[in-house]
């Protein structure tokens, strides 16, 4: 059963001088299952952060549709996009969004708070959450007294604790060294082991090579995709280095 449907998906800006119009995407179409860990990957310039922003109910499209649990996110009004991105989406983000003077603990709540949910419901959520992602001894930490692999972590705590149907993770080892991407890509691995649906748009082969899946879109459109299946990690990661060559190439291959 799909939880994200994209359908016919398209994207035309207008540039503030000169007024001449670009298409960043042409026909986007995919879906993402329940329970799916699914990465997107492309050259810049290809639309994938227009698309995460679109999925992300940041930005609309020009046209088509985007069905998350059936509802056309599309047709949301302006005043309670906020209250659903927080209820049914969560972010995970390249430089980690974190708030300074806020504890980590209090960083992690964010999300709950600010849906009026109680203390004890926050701290049911917490301490478990906080475990699997060793992040309980950090909880009374500010984020300047952490390391970017912790932030990291930390980020990934407060998108999952509101329990969201999908979670959105745009570059999330970007900023993070080769052993905190390691273990941030063995988190998603657990997460989404557990049910999670994750999907994730990256430049790097070796995150993209933990999903089950990648989709590869070049000039606005989804042009192919591979599925892990019984694949090793570092197979999966030469079928992604040979698309990405193909890619460079302008070369074409079936879907």
């Amino acid at each position: 059963m799909p939880i994200l449907e994209v359908k016919d998906l398209k994207k035309i800006y207008t540039t503030r001088f000169g007024g001449q119009q670009v298409q960043a995407l042409s026909n986007v179409n995919f879906t993402v299952e329940a329970g799916e860990y699914a990465a997107i990957m492309g050259e810049s310039g290809s639309g994938k952060t227009t698309l995460l922003n679109i999925l992300a109910a940041l930005d609309k499209p020009t046209s088509g549709e985007v069905l998350l649990d059936g509802k056309n996110i599309v047709n949301i009004k302006e005043r309670d996009i906020a209250a659903f991105r927080r209820d049914h989406l969560g972010f995970v983000f390249q430089d980690f969004n974190l708030l300074d003077t806020f504890s980590i603990q209090d960083n992690i709540l964010l999300p709950l708070v600010l849906a009026g949910r109680s203390f004890p419901e926050m701290e049911r959520r917490l301490l478990p959450l906080a475990r699997q992602l060793g992040l309980s001894e950090l909880l009374k930490k500010y984020p300047y007294e952490i390391s970017g692999g912790q932030k990291q972590r930390v980020a990934a705590a407060r998108a999952l604790i509101t329990e969201p149907r999908l979670v959105l993770a745009d570059e999330p080892t970007g900023a993070l060294d080769s052993k905190a991407s390691d273990n941030l890509l063995r988190l998603f691995g657990q997460v989404n082991a557990e049910g999670q649906t994750i999907l994730m748009v990256t430049h790097s082969a070796k995150a993209a090579s933990h999903a089950k899946r990648v989709l590869f879109i070049r000039d606005g459109e989804v042009f192919h995709q591979i599925y892990k299946g019984v694949s090793t990690t570092e197979e999966m990661y030469q079928k992604i280095s040979d698309t990405l060559t193909l890619l460079a190439a302008g070369g074409e291959e079936d879907a």
